[in-house]
């Protein structure tokens, strides 16, 4: 066969390519698949949104983060980071109280970012709305070579620093040399681009590791019918939750008279992979609960 095209991978491709493929490799994955009737939470959503009650504009998506930032409070075997050797069967895994959310998100040239909001274990909806607004700002200002080249070396420090020599070297060599290389800016760019202060561009900070992955698949693909399978859990973080898109679906309720029927309700897909070194199926279920218990109790979001 001729190949039509050759596209070889720039540097936002061989991090995700590095990445997944380290995940695939050392991570066994396993974790369930849940619906929720989320009806009641839109329509209290839609009454918060046109409350007046917030300055910045509420998205179903910051919502959402908010809910589950609420679930991890009694799951933190989710929020964690695991180390293990295993050549020594050693390992440990170190569970955190603040939230810093790895989230990917559309940059305006249609590549994908993934960006760390950090600490939304106690903000409100307001500070969360106007945290990712900010992100977004800076998002327009950002150059995502530069960015996720920044990053790239950080990590080829750390490798060396712990004397993985062969890493460093293959990460140079894939770096620099040859049609694999990475182009970044120079020379009147790079300086102009460097001019930019750090508060209004995207630096290393913003796209370091967080302590567990939230991606809604959902604003990718509206209104199909369908659940995410599997999602790549990216270590050392433990679990990855994919949100999939809310639909109209039949199911099964309680009338006023105690009476089961069938009525069309709005259904949002979950899902959970965790790390199988580091979690086991009831870790999940705090969070579940949780979800559950807004969905059906959606009258304190107004608090939030």
């Amino acid at each position: 066969m001729k190949p039509t095209k050759t596209i070889h991978f720039g540097i936002q491709r061989k991090i995700v390519a590095n990445m997944t493929s380290e995940s695939w490799a050392a991570v066994p994955h396993a974790g369930p698949m849940a619906e929720f009737d989320v009806t009641d939470l839109l329509d209290k959503f839609n009454e918060l949104r046109a409350s007046g009650r917030l300055q910045h504009k509420l998205s179903i998506n910051t919502l959402m983060l908010k809910i589950i930032a609420e679930g991890l409070k009694d799951a933190k075997s989710l929020n964690a980071h695991i180390h293990f050797n295993m050549r020594y069967v050693k390992g440990k895994v170190e569970q955190f109280d603040e939230i810093h959310f790895s989230v990917p998100m559309a940059l305006p040239n249609g590549e994908m970012m993934t960006i760390n909001f950090h600490n939304f274990e106690n903000k409100s909806l307001d500070e969360m709305s106007a945290y990712i607004d900010d992100v977004r700002r800076r998002l327009e200002n950002t150059d995502l070579n530069e960015a996720m080249f920044e990053v790239s070396m950080d990590n080829t420090i750390t490798a060396l620093k712990h004397l993985k020599i062969g890493t460093v070297l293959g990460r140079l060599a894939g770096a620099k040399l040859g049609k694999h290389r990475i182009k970044t800016l120079s020379g009147k760019a790079k300086r102009e681009y460097q001019a930019i202060p750090e508060t209004d561009r995207i630096t290393k900070h913003d796209i370091e590791q967080g302590t567990i992955t939230v991606s809604n698949l959902g604003a990718v693909d509206r209104g199909r019918v369908g659940h995410c399978a599997l999602l790549e859990i990216i270590p050392p973080q433990v679990a990855v939750i994919a949100l999939y898109a809310v639909t109209d679906r039949p199911w099964v309720v309680t009338n006023e008279k105690g009476e089961k029927e069938i009525a069309i309700r709005k259904i949002l897909p979950v899902t959970i992979m965790f790390d199988h070194r580091a979690c086991e199926y009831s870790d999940t279920l705090p969070l579940l609960n949780k979800i559950q218990d807004i969905c059906s109790h959606p009258e304190q979001i107004m608090d939030w």
